[in-house]
C-alpha cells in the first residue's frame, strides 16, 4: 500500500489506524481503545493501556534473544574514546541506576531533571528514569545557570543528574559549577543531585550529591514499572515567545507507538540497521531519535560527542557512516553547511565506503536548495528535508521511505504523515487555494506523540496553540500547500529563530540586553547566515547622557547574553543605534527588519556609531507603506 493509500487509511478510521499500529508496543495491559476525547480541543492517546517505555526499549529486546546486539555505539573525536554498549549491558547499567534513584526516594510521578553531556549515560539516566516511572526533563548542557534555575523551578525535580563536564573541541567545559550556581538561583531545590565524575574534570563535591558509579554499585536493580498509557514520559523546555520556556509535555502510550511507526515508515530502517541522528539528547531530536526511536524499535542508535567539522576534520560524517554501517543519517542543514565549506566538492567523500547509506534526513531548519543539491550529488542517496517541532516529538510533513518513495521536490519537506490534517489558512481562518502562503495549521486532534498540555500550565497551552484558530493546532509557521498536496515550509510567525537548528527565543536575549546598564530600549532579530541558517542581531538604543564608545558596550551586552542564556545563542552580533523602526501603536517592526538586514544590497557592520544606518532602515520601511511614529 502506498502513501496515498496509508493516508486515505488513516483519514477513514483513525482509530482503528493507530490501534493496529499499537500492536507493535508491549502492553502490560492492552489499551481498549486509542483515543479518549477531554473535549475542548484536550485528547489523550492509549489512556487506558499500561506499559513501560525502558522495558520497551532495552528489556523486551533482551527477552527476544537479542541482548548481544549492540544498543549503543559510543564515538568521540574529542577524546578518541569508542565504545559498544550491548542491549544486555543497557538492561544492567539502566536498572542500577534506576535502583539507585528508588533507594534514594524517587518514585513514579517525581520529576528528575538530567544535565548531561553527549555521552551514553544520558541516554541511561532517561531509560532509568523511564523504568520506575519518574518523570525526566533533560536540560541541553549549553545552557547558563539561569537558564537552568527557571527549568528547576518549573519542574520541580526531586533529583538532578549531571555530569562534571561537557567538552568542546579544546574546551573542557564545567558543568558543576553551573549546576550549583543554578540551584543557588532557582527557589525549589533538589534533595540531591547525581554525579558522573568524567576523567576530563572531577567536580568538587558537596552534601547534596553522590557519585554515579557508588551509587550504581550499592543499589539493588529496579525492574520495570507500569504506568498508564497517558503517564507523562518527560517534560522538555522550548523557548516561547516571551523567552518563558513551556514544559512540553510526552505521554507514555502514544510515544511509544508513533516513535515505534516512524523508524520503519518513515526512516525505512528494520531492526537491527544503525540509525544515526546527529543532535543533542537536550532536543527534541536526541529524545525521539537517538535515545527512545531507535530502542524502541530495536535499532542500534550512535551518541556522538563532537562536531562535524574540526574533530578532526570535515570528513567526520563520513567517517562514523562508513565505520558503524550507517543506514539512516539524521542531522540538521547548519551541519552540511559546515561540511561543504570545508569541502566543496566533496572530495573527502570518495575516503570513505558509503555503500550501507540508504538516506540522509534534514530537520531543525528550512533546508536550502544549494545544500540539499550538493549533499544530492556527493552522495548519491536521497536527501530529504522533513518538518516537524518540539510539541509535535516525530515528523508533521516527510518523505515516507518506509512506504512509498515519493519524488523530492527541493524546498518541501513532502507531505503530511497519517495523524496530520495541515491546512492552510488566512488571517480568518478560513482555507486558501493551492500555492497560496498562509498560516499553517493542524485540524484537532493531534496524532499520538505529540503534546497532550504545558507542564502545569494547560491556559498557556489553550493560549499559546488553540485559540488562533479553534478547531486547530496553530504551529506558528506560515508555508503553503502545492497543487501534489507538498507542503512548503516558509517562514516563521513569532519571534522564536533557528540558530543551527536550535530554536531560541529572540524575546529571551531582548531581556538579557535590557539588563545592561546603558541600554534603555533593544530589539533582537534573526538574520539570514550562510552556515548556522539565522544569527541574532541585536540593535540597542542607549540611555540619554551615555558616551561610552559602543563597542565596548557592544562587547559587554555579548558577553552578558552568553553568560544568561550560554554560548548555544550565538549571539555575537549588536550594534548602537538612535531609535528603533516602530508603528504608531508602539510595535517594533522585527519582521520588516529582518527583511531588509537580509537584502544583499544592505551590509551590517558588527556595530555602528553612526545612527544614519537607522535612516536608511526607516526610509525602506516607509518606502514599503509601513506608517511610523
Amino acid at each position: 500500500m502506498g502513501y496515498r493509500d496509508t493516508y486515505a487509511a488513516w483519514q477513514t478510521d483513525p482509530e482503528a489506524f493507530w490501534m493496529e499500529a499499537a500492536q507493535a508496543i508491549d502492553w502490560t495491559e492492552a489499551p481498549s481503545r486509542a483515543l479518549t476525547d477531554k473535549g475542548d480541543g484536550l485528547c489523550e492517546w492509549f489512556a487506558d493501556g499500561t506499559t513501560n517505555t525502558c522495558f520497551n526499549a532495552v528489556d523486551r529486546h533482551v527477552i527476544a534473544g537479542k541482548g548481544d546486539q549492540t544498543a549503543i555505539i559510543f564515538d568521540s573525536p574529542i577524546t578518541g574514546r569508542k565504545d559498544k554498549i550491548s542491549y544486555q549491558q543497557l538492561k544492567d547499567r539502566t536498572a542500577a541506576l534506576a535502583g539507585g534513584l528508588v533507594a534514594k526516594g524517587i518514585a513514579p510521578g517525581d520529576r528528575v531533571i538530567i544535565y548531561m553531556p553527549m555521552v551514553p549515560e544520558a541516554l541511561v539516566a532517561m531509560l532509568a528514569c523511564a523504568r520506575i516511572g519518574a518523570v525526566h526533563s533533560v536540560v541541553f548542557g549549553g545552557f547558563a545557570a539561569a537558564e537552568l534555575a527557571v527549568r528547576i523551578d518549573d519542574a520541580t525535580p526531586k533529583a538532578i543528574i549531571a555530569a562534571s563536564c561537557g567538552l568542546e573541541p579544546g574546551r573542557v567545559v564545567k558543568y558543576k559549577p553551573l549546576l550549583d550556581g543554578a540551584i543557588d538561583i532557582a527557589e525549589h531545590k533538589p534533595e540531591f543531585c547525581v554525579i558522573l565524575q568524567r576523567a576530563e574534570e572531577t567536580a568538587q563535591m558537596s552534601d547534596r550529591d553522590v557519585d554515579w558509579h557508588d551509587l550504581t554499585r550499592t543499589a539493588a536493580p529496579a525492574d520495570c514499572v507500569p504506568v498508564a498509557g497517558n503517564h507523562p514520559a518527560y517534560i522538555l523546555y522550548t523557548s516561547g515567545t516571551t523567552g518563558a520556556p513551556k514544559g512540553v509535555v510526552r505521554h507514555t502510550g502514544g510515544h511509544l507507538v508513533a516513535l515505534n511507526w516512524t523508524m520503519k515508515n518513515v526512516y525505512n530502517v528494520d531492526p537491527g540497521e544503525v540509525f544515526w541522528a546527529a543532535s543533542d539528547v537536550g532536543w527534541v531530536v536526541g529524545h525521539s531519535y537517538i535515545c527512545y526511536g531507535p530502542l524502541i524499535h530495536g535499532n542500534t542508535t550512535i551518541v556522538f560527542e563532537g562536531k562535524p567539522v574540526g574533530t578532526p576534520d570535515a570528513g567526520t560524517f563520513w567517517r562514523v557512516i562508513s565505520e558503524h554501517k550507517v543506514a539512516s543519517f539524521f542531522t540538521a542543514p547548519t551541519a552540511f553547511r559546515a561540511v561543504k565549506r570545508e569541502d566543496p566538492k566533496g572530495a573527502l567523500i570518495a575516503d570513505y565506503d558509503l555503500s550501507n547509506l540508504r538516506a540522509v534526513f534534514l530537520a531543525g531548519e528550512r533546508a536550502d536548495p544549494d545544500t540539499i543539491l550538493w549533499a544530492q550529488t556527493q552522495l548519491g542517496v536521497p536527501i530529504i528535508d522533513h518538518w516537524w517541532q518540539t510539541e509535535t516529538g516525530f515528523a508533521i510533513a516527510a518523505n515516507p521511505l518506509g512506504i512509498e518513495a515519493m519524488p523530492i521536490k527541493v524546498g518541501s519537506p513532502s507531505v503530511a504523515m497519517p495523524g496530520y490534517d495541515v491546512q492552510i489558512l488566512d488571517e480568518g481562518g478560513g482555507p486558501v487555494g493551492p500555492d497560496t502562503l498562509g498560516a499553517i495549521a493542524i485540524k484537532l486532534p493531534l496524532p499520538p506523540g505529540t503534546l497532550p498540555t504545558l507542564w502545569n500550565a494547560e491556559a498557556r497551552f489553550r493560549k499559546s496553540y488553540m485559540t488562533t484558530f479553534p478547531g486547530y493546532y496553530e504551529t506558528g509557521d506560515a508555508g503553503m500547500i502545492d497543487s501534489d498536496g507538498y507542503l512548503y515550509i516558509m517562514a516563521r510567525t513569532d519571534d522564536v529563530i533557528n540558530v543551527a537548528g536550535h530554536r531560541l527565543s529572540t524575546g529571551a536575549m531582548e531581556e538579557v540586553l535590557a539588563e545592561h546598564p546603558d541600554v534603555a530600549e533593544c530589539a533582537v532579530i534573526g538574520v539570514s547566515d550562510t552556515l548556522k541558517g539565522q544569527l541574532p542581531l541585536g540593535f540597542l538604543c542607549l540611555n540619554a547622557g551615555t558616551n561610552r564608545p559602543h563597542d565596548e558596550i557592544v562587547k559587554e551586552v555579548i558577553a552578558l547574553v552568553r553568560e544568561k542564556i550560554g554560548p548555544v545563542a550565538a549571539f555575537k552580533l549588536a550594534c548602537v543605534v538612535d531609535r528603533l523602526p516602530k508603528t504608531r501603536s508602539g510595535k517594533i517592526l522585527r519582521a520588516t527588519m529582518v527583511k531588509i538586514a537580509d537584502n544583499d544590497d544592505f551590509k551590517m557592520p558588527a556595530t555602528i556609531d553612526d545612527p544614519a544606518i537607522l535612516d536608511e532602515i526607516r526610509e525602506a520601511l516607509q518606502t514599503m507603506g509601513y506608517a511610523l511614529d
